[in-house]
């Protein structure tokens, strides 16, 4: 092993520990917030209720967060991987910035260098995010006849499809093989059943599987 490798490995082992740390920290602070506030006023759910409500949203977002883990993570890295997971908004916001940044800087997938430039503009997106949340929230009274304003509500609703759609085209025109089939049966899908437009979430499972073993085969027989 190189210097430089046991320099990475060192490195990375401080970011596991920093990062099981800080995620551990945050789940059992939001997991408390309920709970104060049950003490504080004096109220508790109810245990069959509690349980019931509990299963019905852990059918669906159980296998998501898994999967959504074992796709993100190796986009992310290590330290974007602990930074996204903590500060949310990953999929709208914290993957498209890593993308662009890698893609910006020319890293090699996967890399040293990629897993840096994904760590520093997760970090920087979590920064600015919360920047700009201050000023929503100072000058959400001064703007709220604008920001309800009839002419402008499409647009706020298509701010996340328009940005998908522009970050997903670049990278769809590198593997169309791969990326054909799963686009075309996930867009007839949603045509011709709308509601399920907002289950991108769950959609990304079979779509993601799909593709991944496209280009399986696609890698067997030699035609990437």
């Amino acid at each position: 092993m190189t210097e430089r490798e046991k320099y990475l490995e060192q490195f990375n082992n401080g970011l596991h520990r920093l990062g099981r740390v800080t995620m551990l920290s945050t789940m059992i602070i939001l997991t408390l917030v309920p709970f104060i506030f049950g003490a504080i006023y004096g109220v508790s759910p109810d245990g069959k209720g509690f349980l019931a409500g509990y299963i019905k949203v852990a059918m669906i977002y159980l296998p998501v967060s898994l999967v959504e883990f074992l796709v993100y993570a190796p986009m992310l890295g290590v330290g974007g991987s602990y930074l996204s997971f903590i500060t949310g908004n990953v999929t709208n916001m914290k993957i498209p910035c890593a993308m662009n940044a890698q893609d910006i800087a020319g890293t090699e997938p996967g890399s040293a260098e990629s897993e840096i430039i994904s760590t520093i503009s997760v970090a920087t997106s979590a920064i600015v995010t919360t920047l700009v949340i201050v000023a929503g929230v100072i000058l959400l009274v001064p703007l709220q006849p604008v920001l309800q304003n009839e002419m402008l509500l499409p647009a706020f609703n298509n701010v996340v499809p328009a940005l998908f759609g522009a970050l997903g085209l670049k990278y769809f025109a590198k593997a169309p093989k791969i990326a054909v089939i799963p686009l075309t049966l996930v867009s007839v899908l949603c045509i011709l059943v709308p509601s399920m437009i907002n289950q991108t979430s769950v959609l990304i499972i079979p779509s993601g599987a799909l593709a991944l073993l496209i280009g399986f085969i696609l890698f067997k027989k030699d035609k990437l």
